[in-house]
């Protein structure tokens, strides 16, 4: 507040050194700036520009516009807002979020009682919608199973009526209206009854039980949903509150639409918009059932219902909502090509087509896989034709076109029936009858073709402007797009508009009821209110009205481009202009003459093409072009240094020019007296007609000014041979000695003579008849009318009749002679040899070379064809291009040459030209290119060989030229675009346009079987491809001579880029490609780089786009170069000692196999991974029973059952005398000093071992986790103590195991404070890793006894051998499981206990690894064609024996082929005959391979003679396979745990963290070293690596031998990054810790960058650290029997009692710790013990002891007694 006033007064005296009128400028200068950044604020994209934005900080859901008070309702995640007309906030109210469980009846319901727990829930909105008779707001949400509440308008933060009322009877169907998923869909509307009465019809998405929205809880409670229709008819009478919402509105109507259960799995509808029609409800729908099932096959479903808004019926009874109901299909486009899921849908009237007037019309975008879209539209007549049709059909019998739904609905009857001979009437066409068969669905859907494709639309609004059909598009990517249609409903013209941060347009859009020149929309976070029209960018009026914008028009009398209803008098006729008047009708002004003299006044005409009387405005415009204005100009004065003057002419009307133009007044004697000097020039220069006079040396206006004859601009074509002198002008003629200089072509003609020769020089002159021009002696006859004085002759040339040659030579009236210094030449007649080519298209333009001798004797030389057409020649040479065939003409035609007009010359018949049929072009692919331009465009077709010349032009884009490589193929490069959009693409072929099947002038198009072709393409261009590395690294290390491997992963993109269209290199060096597919490719370069210092660059390049991705280091090493080196020299020794060609070509070839699947493709995986439910976390007490007790959990299951299990159930069944005992004991640990001393007394123990450590901590976090800010507390006293005695030994050794009490509470303090970090951001990619773990493993081989695998990341459970094994699917059905047959990937090599495991995780995917039956528990029976099904098993008769073991039957073993049929069932009982396959004896049994000390001895069985001899070294390539296969998903992994969410940082690492710093500052500790230890050991390894090795902590997942195995190199790695010594690594280093050794310094970087970013956090305070614990302690209160765990903490009391008691007097310290006196310890034991006689003695529990409560009373007074002289 200070510095305010302190700026309050600077400002003042600032003021007083300012004049008023300083200020006033001051102010006008502020406002002008204002409105210079609101307009900026405003963003435009040619029609389009956003008005107004709000934005909703939580994500947006519903919106509606009420028509009357022009405010908006905007309904997000948790609010209300209450918006005024231009997106002001009036209202905001908060809707969530609330306590609520989905298993929980609404709490409305008065008797609903719940034992589930309720935690926050978010409300999402689900229908919002407006009753304005009413005055209320209809909201329904998410929470309380849809419950919907009614607000009122004026203030929608007020409820307009209480609902249920109090006491009143309300029943769940009255509640439950909504869908109470967020991602379930629901809409709604109002209307009103026939007899005024209001009523919502709300359609929503079921969610009960068997969807997949209800709560994966395996509950067989179904609260929701139990008896909640799909579609129903609710009443909305306030009046009747009894009755609100039900829609047993009268008893005799049935407004409900209910799917039966048993068929709910096939008719998952989801509903998209609900909208109305006259008297009829349109609901749009999409079955989510058959989604992904038939691509090809539309799943989009349009209902109509009767609303009986109108008068009530003839008939008195009441009729039911699926008696009217009938549905039909959209699809939209045709088969093949079917875009087959609704997005959007909107009704609208639109002229199109031959029709009077506007007709109805449905826009829908429809969407198919991929995200490609397009709209399509449908006509509402025929909608309505359709369904009286399908009436007619259904009463007529069963009929194949119409089906009824009685299976789906409970409905009439199982199918259609005839009804006799009576007619039905036309209210029962439409809306059907009780006695007639309903619901109905029709058979064959309603088709159409898309009027536009693009991808990622979203939504969709379509206007009637001016007959013209304007649609809206809203996308995916945050753009809104503008399309302007034909009357056809092709599109014309499309703008295209970004909007707010890229998110994408919700598919409800609407009009502002009051201006449809506004539209409304709503993306992720914004809503938005769009001016449709931004006509004011047009300046002129054939800008307005050539822009092709329906909603634009020039307002003449005003002079500006403006909707109609800105256009003052734009209802006064032809005032305004529209775009479908056309520009012609634009105002316009011609004056003639256009300059006229100042000597010369007279009248001067105005013409335009639009007269407006300056008296009249209210005349009509009338727009036939005449004279409207005579002007007579009087002499103007022009200025003394001016020749001319320009003047303005316009017709104004209120001030406005309407139309204008100009004229010059000039005056030539003017222009000779500024321009003394050079007078005549300037003179003969100006723009309009001056003459010269040369006798007086005048610049003159007319000719009638003097009689001589003077010089005119014809005259004087060039300044050369005008000689000035003094301003005055003359002839070079006159002069009589002259230079004459001559030039002459052409240089050669036919001895017939006749050729036209060209002389040019100067001094030629003044006229013909001075000429005289000859060839040697021919003389060559002056042509008048091509002369040019002074400049320019042309002469005819004689026959001299024999060869000769000779200059040129011209004489001047006898006085000056010129001759030529070229020599002209009369030659023989010219020769024609031949032309080619000879064929051509009949569209023309084919060019013709014709070869021959002397083809340039001549000085015209015409190409005739059949004597009529000509060919245009376009060189000297004979070169012309052919002209389009005529109709007339044979397909043969004759070609000649016509030299100087004599008789054509051919040498026919050889010089036959003959035309082909058009060359044809079928399709362009690809048909997209990105923005750079340059990608290879194949145009496929046929008749290419008669193509010289193609040329592709993209509208609006640019040009580009082609090769044609083939007679059916030609090659184009796209060419550069600035901006994505879609365009057209037209070729020229030989220059002349394409044009499909019209492409011959002839009138001969294709022959009539074929189809005809476009002469158009559609062509788009997307954003230009993005590329980066694996893991986006920038900088890559590689070491000269080893082989270098990249992989690029490529950004979405809708290109489709092949293979070919790549190419990457580093430096100069081209990278090979070896791999490709949608998501990334592989680069390889095996030789050695141009350079081996520096960093040089990784270049992708895509046609003409190219970009630097990355750079390579050279000198760096690799994990692959370590490991190759060593299989290398392996190979080498163990070839040394062999020596045997035949193990070197198997040694290569394995090589060559390992490093070919060093390029995997992550992408399989990724889709491999088609998990549909959500992950499976652990619930809270799960994770805390597995982290805090991990022994007793994975090694004794019934002691679990009896002692920690037990710690997680209510304590109902404690009694109260137990209870009360507890409680006194719990009262002494809830004292901070007896508890400190308590464990420390206990940890001085001998005999009190780590495990009793561990178990103490663990339960006394159970017993305080209520008091989670207390636990703390104790834990840091503890840890005070713990630091104490490591500073004084080694500190960097504290807490790195754990050994005490205090480091096991630490565990489980950050298990506790991390865990839901753990589930919502770590939990995701962790559970992706584990599941590419197990489908890593499972793509190759595993041993099932030994559990070796091909594919591992641990060398110890490598399978060293290579077994041929071969993927094959199988088709299982589970009997009793109600699924269909499922598909099953298996591995021949499988033993069946493997396929059995692999078949039930197929089926038990969905479901927690708890509730999977074991494998042991199923039977699995094969069913082979033409033989007995048999029962298949590890063992059996058919087992065979190999070097004495009995072999595990395989896949194989039983000749299973692909696509067999299997079929499993549960076991009646389990027969404990074989065990678990991988506890067998291996010296019984055998799988794959032996144990690995028996190997060695047993190649030398006959086992081993025919199996292939190998290396087992070269087999560790596979590591580095599945390494590379899994990197994505631990670098994701690692991210994710090395990262800080700002949206939820971890609070208590940051705590804990700062006490850490804290402690060490205390102690004098600098060395940053220690410090990093101290946290490592805290969290990354304490607690961190405690989870990456046992995920079935986290998740309820089967975690094998072999996927521990994984963890453990993985859980090294993240050990070694937070290490801070380095990797010392050589030949002797174990696999495992060489396979990460390259991304072990990466990692170190995160991890110190994480702790960085910790430290640079805002610190925690007491109370916030507080806040948060009490918090948690909250969320999780009834999880624990506090109670049980105080009562085993006891028994360690009871057990230590005389060890723990000191001998000495009170007090006692010892070691500077105070510890219990004998006295105190006494006392405090006495009066636990005689709590634990409640405790330990059965019989004194019984609550009829009458001693109990006195016991009670006792021990309380005791307790405080004793601990009174604690607190003191």
């Amino acid at each position: 507040s200070s510095r305010h006033s302190a700026g309050n007064g600077l400002s003042s005296r600032r003021a007083a050194l300012f004049s008023a009128a300083d200020r006033r400028f001051l102010r006008l200068l502020a406002a002008a700036l204002a409105v210079f950044l609101t307009a900026l604020q405003v963003r435009t994209a040619g029609a389009l520009q956003i008005q107004q934005a709000f934005a909703s900080p939580s994500r947006t859901n519903n919106f509606v516009v009420d028509a009357v008070s022009r405010r908006v309702y905007l309904a997000a995640v948790n609010s209300l807002y209450q918006l005024n007309a231009t997106l002001a906030r009036e209202v905001e109210t908060r809707t969530g979020p609330v306590l609520d469980n989905p298993l929980c009846h609404a709490p409305q319901l008065p008797q609903a009682t719940c034992e589930h727990q309720k935690t926050l829930t978010d409300n999402h909105n689900k229908l919002l919608a407006l009753d304005r008779a009413q005055g209320v707001l209809l909201a329904c949400g998410s929470v309380f199973q849809g419950f919907c509440e009614l607000r009122a308008m004026e203030d929608a933060s007020r409820l307009a009526v209480k609902f249920p009322q109090d006491g009143a009877t309300v029943f769940p169907s009255m509640l439950n209206i909504a869908a109470n998923h967020e991602n379930a869909s629901t809409v709604g509307l109002v209307f009103r009854s026939h007899g005024g009465a209001a009523r919502l019809l709300v359609a929503a998405t079921y969610t009960g039980m068997g969807s997949d929205y209800f709560p994966k809880n395996h509950s067989k409670e179904d609260l929701r949903f139990e008896n909640t229709p799909e579609i129903a008819i609710r009443s909305l009478d306030t009046a009747d509150l009894a009755r609100l919402f039900t829609y047993d509105i009268n008893p005799s109507e049935d407004n409900v639409f209910k799917i039966k259960q048993e068929v709910k799995q096939k008719n998952k509808l989801s509903f998209v918009r609900a909208f109305v029609h006259k008297s009829y409800s349109y609901i749009a729908i999409n079955n989510d059932a058959n989604a992904g099932v038939k691509e090809s096959q539309p799943n989009s479903i349009l209902a109509r219902i009767c609303l009986d808004t109108d008068a009530p019926r003839r008939s008195a009874e009441s009729r039911k909502l699926t008696e009217s109901y009938i549905q039909m299909g959209l699809q939209c486009g045709s088969s093949g090509n079917i875009y087959n899921r609704l997005l959007s849908i909107y009704p609208a009237d639109i002229s199109s087509g031959g029709a009077a007037g506007a007709e109805p019309h449905l826009f829908g975008v429809f969407a198919q896989a991929g995200g490609r879209a397009a709209v399509c539209a449908f006509r509402v007549l025929e909608v309505e034709e359709r369904i009286r049709q399908g009436r007619r059909n259904c009463s007529s019998g069963p009929n194949s076109d119409v089906q009824v739904l009685d299976s789906v609905i409970q409905g009439s009857g199982a199918e259609c029936e005839h009804k006799g001979a009576i007619k039905l009437q036309e209210e029962q066409l439409n809306c059907g009858a009780a006695h007639l068969q309903h619901p109905l669905a029709l058979r064959r859907p309603l088709k159409a073709r898309p009027i536009y494709e693009a991808p990622g639309l979203t939504s969709i609004a379509v206007d009637n402007v001016h007959n013209h059909t304007v649609v809206f598009l809203g996308t995916s990517r945050g753009r809104l797009r503008k399309l302007s249609l034909l009357a056809d409903l092709s599109v014309a013209n499309q703008w295209s508009l970004k909007l707010a941060a890229n998110e994408p347009v919700h598919h409800i859009m609407t009009f502002d009821p009051s201006d449809h020149n506004y539209l409304y929309l709503m993306t992720t976070h914004h809503l938005l209110r769009v001016q449709v029209s931004a006509c004011g960018q047009s300046s002129s009026c054939s800008e307005c009205v050539s822009a092709g914008d329906a909603y634009c028009g020039w307002c003449t009398l005003e002079g500006r481009c403006s909707v109609q209803k800105d256009c003052s008098s734009g209802t006064v006729g032809r005032s305004w202009i529209s775009t479908g008047d056309g520009v012609q009708q634009c105002p316009s002004m011609t004056i003639t003459p256009s300059e006229i003299s100042r000597s010369q006044p007279g009248t001067h005409n105005v013409q335009s093409s639009s007269c407006i009387l300056l008296e009249d405005t209210e005349t009509l415009l009338n727009f036939q072009p005449r004279i409207c204005l005579v002007c007579y100009m009087l002499c103007r004065m022009i200025c003394l240094c001016l020749d001319h003057v320009t003047i303005s002419v316009a017709i104004r009307v209120n001030n406005v020019s309407v139309v204008s133009g100009n004229f010059t007044i000039y005056e030539c004697e003017r222009t000779g007296q500024i321009h003394f000097k050079t007078a005549c020039t300037s003179c003969l220069s100006t723009a309009w007609r001056c003459y010269w006079d040369p006798r007086n040396n005048l610049c003159v206006s007319s000719k009638e000014s003097t009689p001589q004859v003077l010089l005119e601009v014809s005259d004087a074509a060039s300044h050369t041979h005008i000689s000035c002198w003094a301003g005055g002008c003359f002839l070079s003629v006159s002069v009589s000695v002259c230079c004459v200089d001559v030039q002459v072509e052409p240089l050669s003609g036919p001895l017939t003579g006749g050729t036209l020769l060209t002389v040019q020089g100067r001094n030629l002159g003044h006229s013909a008849a001075q000429l005289n021009v000859s060839i040697g002696r021919v003389p060559c006859s002056v042509l008048p009318q091509y002369y040019t004085v002074s400049l320019r002759l042309v002469c005819e040339t004689g026959a001299p009749w024999e060869e000769m040659s000779n200059h040129v030579t011209v004489s001047v009236a006898g006085n000056a002679v010129g001759v030529s210094k070229d020599i002209f030449s009369f030659v023989v007649r010219a020769r024609l040899l031949e032309f080619k080519p000879q064929q051509g298209p009949l569209a023309g333009g084919t060019r013709l070379t014709i070869q021959g001798q002397f083809l340039d004797a001549g000085s015209t030389v015409n190409v005739k064809i059949n004597q009529t057409q000509n060919c245009t020649i376009f060189i000297k040479v004979i070169k012309c291009v052919m002209p389009p065939a005529e109709a007339a003409i044979a397909e043969n035609v004759s070609v000649c040459v016509v030299y100087d007009g004599r008789p054509c010359l051919s040498t026919s018949p050889s010089f036959t030209f003959t035309y082909e049929k058009n060359p044809t072009i079928s399709h362009i692919r690809p048909n997209k290119s990105f923005l750079s331009g340059g990608r290879s465009i194949s145009v496929t077709g046929y008749g290419f060989d008669l193509v010289q010349s193609v040329r592709m032009e993209v509208s609006g884009v640019g040009q580009t030229s082609c090769s044609c490589v083939s007679s059916t193929l030609i090659v184009c490069q796209s060419p550069a675009a600035n901006q994505s959009q879609q365009a057209t693409a037209h070729f020229y072929l030989n220059e002349v346009l394409y044009r499909g099947e019209d492409a011959s002038p002839s009138g001969r198009g294709p022959d009539e079987d074929e189809e005809p072709h476009a002469d158009a393409f559609h062509f788009d261009y997307v954003e230009d491809p993005q590329f980066y590395t694996a893991n986006k690294e920038k900088l890559i290390k590689h070491h000269p001579g080893e082989p270098l491997i990249l992989i690029i992963n490529k950004g979405p993109s809708e290109l489709d880029l092949t293979l070919q269209e790549y190419s990457v290199t580093i430096g100069s060096d081209l990278c090979d490609i070896t791999f490709h597919n949608e998501q990334l490719f592989h680069c390889t370069i095996n030789r050695s780089l141009s350079a081996s210092t520096g960093e040089l660059p990784v270049t992708v390049r895509v046609g003409h786009f190219q970009k630097v991705i990355a750079m390579v280091q050279m000198g760096g090493g690799s994990e692959l170069a370590i490991i190759v080196s060593i299989v290398v020299c392996c190979v080498l020794l163990l070839l040394c000692t062999v020596g045997t060609s035949l193990l070197f070509s198997q040694t290569v070839c394995l090589c060559v196999a390992g490093f070919a699947e060093l390029q995997t493709d992550m992408t399989d995986l990724t889709k491999e991974l088609s998990r549909t439910q959500g992950i499976p976390f652990l619930e809270y007490k799960q994770f805390v029973t597995r982290t805090f007790f991990p022994k007793v959990w994975s090694l004794d299951v019934y002691f679990k059952e009896r002692s920690t299990s037990t710690l997680f159930q209510s304590s109902n069944s404690v009694r109260p005398n137990l209870e009360e005992g507890i409680t006194l004991f719990s009262t002494l640990l809830n004292n901070k000093h007896f508890l400190v001393t308590f464990v420390h007394a206990l940890e001085q123990q001998k005999d009190f071992a780590v495990r009793d450590r561990c178990n103490l901590a663990s339960l006394l976090t159970i017993a305080l986790h209520g008091k989670l800010e207390y636990y703390t507390s104790i834990m840091k006293d503890l840890l005070v103590d713990l630091i104490d005695a490591s500073a004084s030994k080694n500190p960097k050794l504290m807490l790195r195991r754990t050994e005490s009490v205090v480091e096991k509470m630490l565990t489980n303090w950050m298990s506790i404070c991390m865990y839901s970090y753990l589930k919502e951001t770590v939990g995701e990619p962790f559970f992706l890793l584990l599941c590419a773990i197990k489908q890593q493993i499972n793509k190759g081989s595993t041993d099932a006894i030994t559990g070796k695998a091909r594919y591992t990341l641990n060398e110890e459970w490598l399978l060293r051998e290579n077994i041929e094994a071969k993927p094959q699917n199988i088709n299982v059905s589970f009997q009793g499981f109600g699924m269909d047959s499922v598909s099953v990937r298996v591995m021949n090599t499988d033993t069946i206990g493997q396929v059995k495991e692999k078949i039930l995780e197929a089926f038990y995917k969905n479901l927690p690894f708890s509730q999977w039956p074991r494998e042991e528990d199923v039977d699995l029976e094969w069913f082979p064609e033409g033989r007995s099904s048999r029962i298949l098993q590890d063992l059996d008769d058919t087992s065979v024996m190999e070097d004495g073991r009995k072999k595990l039957n395989t896949v194989f073993h039983y000749q299973i082929p692909d696509g067999a049929s299997l079929a499993m069932s549960m076991k009646d009982k389990r027969e404990n005959t074989l065990g678990r396959v991988k506890d067998l004896d291996t010296d019984k049994y055998v799988h794959l391979v032996l144990p690995h000390d028996e190997l060695t001895e047993s190649r030398k069985s006959h086992r081993h003679s025919h199996r292939k001899k190998v290396l087992p070294e070269i087999y560790l390539t596979r590591l580095l396979s599945t390494k590379g296969t899994l990197q994505k998903f631990l670098d994701d992994l690692f991210q994710a745990i090395l990262s800080i969410p700002p949206e939820k940082p971890p609070l208590a690492v940051k705590y804990f963290f700062d006490f850490l710093e804290e402690q060490a500052d205390k102690r004098g500790i600098t060395d940053p070293d220690t410090l990093h230890i101290w946290k490592t050991n805290s969290l990354p390894l304490r607690f961190w690596v405690n989870i990456l090795k046992n995920p079935q902590f986290v998740f309820d997942i089967d975690k094998t031998d072999h996927m521990d195995a994984c963890l453990s190199v993985i859980a090294q790695a993240f050990i070694d990054a937070c290490s801070l010594s380095d990797l010392q690594l050589g030949k002797d280093s174990p696999t495992n810790k060489l396979l990460y050794a390259k991304e072990i310094p990466e990692y170190k970087k995160r991890v110190q960058c994480y702790y960085k970013q910790i430290q640079e956090m805002a610190p925690l305070s007491e109370q916030e650290m507080n806040a948060h614990l009490a918090e948690e302690s909250r969320r999780y209160r009834n999880e624990f029997n506090t109670n049980l765990a105080v009562m085993e903490v006891y028994k360690y009391a009871k057990k230590y009692r005389n060890q723990v008691s000191p001998p000495a007097v009170c007090p006692h310290t010892c070691g500077g710790v105070t510890v219990l006196s004998v006295c105190e310890y006494d006392q405090l034991h006495a009066i636990s013990w005689e709590a634990s006689d409640h405790v330990s003695t059965e019989s004194s529990l019984n609550s009829a002891s009458p001693s109990g409560s006195d016991v009670s009373l006792v021990v309380k007074h005791k307790i405080s007694f004793v601990l009174g002289k604690y607190k003191r």
